[in-house]
């Protein structure tokens, strides 16, 4: 009964540890994937990161000075360019309105015959410029979540593989072991004479 219980459990055990292999491998492809479409992706824009001298703050430092003068190539650097660089740009040229905000308030002007023309062209070009920021965020994010998303895939790989060795460790163990154990059946036990007190 315990050796077939050991084999039980020891088959059980290294089917796991080979849909974990197999698991593990289609996480770290998926991964290697991921980082490789958003690196080409992003290289295709040719962005580079500001220099140190550009950054203003000390967020923006904190944030780009690691990267200053690289070419954009990952998911982190387009999250910082992304937050630290053109929203706060986007965000001291319209004193912190949204694009949405100023896009209101430039329709309404438009509207108004009796509006200075200067004004209005010039909200017009701030909602223009507030829009082609947005639209450059938005892409720069979304690299961000596809690079974390395959940063992810990795560690998951990386378990799971481990999780693998794990299992074959121990049912190597397991198998070893029942080797050792004789299986006896109900009735040889039943039949044994009593020890002796």
């Amino acid at each position: 009964m315990r050796k077939t219980l050991d084999q039980l459990i020891s088959w059980t055990g290294l089917i796991l540890a080979v849909v974990l292999l197999a698991a593990g491998g289609l996480l770290m492809y998926a991964s290697n994937f991921v980082h490789q479409n958003v690196e080409d992706q992003l290289s295709q824009q040719k962005i580079t990161m500001p220099a140190v001298d550009r950054l203003e703050t000390q967020a923006q430092k904190d944030a780009l000075a690691q990267y200053a003068g690289q070419q954009m190539t990952t998911g982190d650097q387009a999250k910082a360019f992304a937050d630290q660089y053109i929203l706060v740009h986007m965000n001291a040229s319209s004193d912190g309105r949204t694009y949405e905000e100023v896009s209101g308030e430039y329709m309404q002007m438009a509207k108004d015959p009796s509006a200075n023309a200067d004004e209005v062209k010039a909200l017009g070009d701030l909602r223009q410029s507030l829009f082609m920021g947005n639209a450059l965020r938005g892409m720069l994010l979304n690299a961000y979540a596809f690079g974390t998303m395959g940063t992810i895939a990795l560690i998951a790989g990386i378990g799971a593989f481990i999780a693998s060795g794990v299992l074959l460790v121990l049912s190597f163990f397991g198998f070893r072991h029942a080797k050792q154990v004789n299986d006896f059946a109900p009735e040889d036990i039943t039949n044994q004479a009593p020890a002796r007190v």
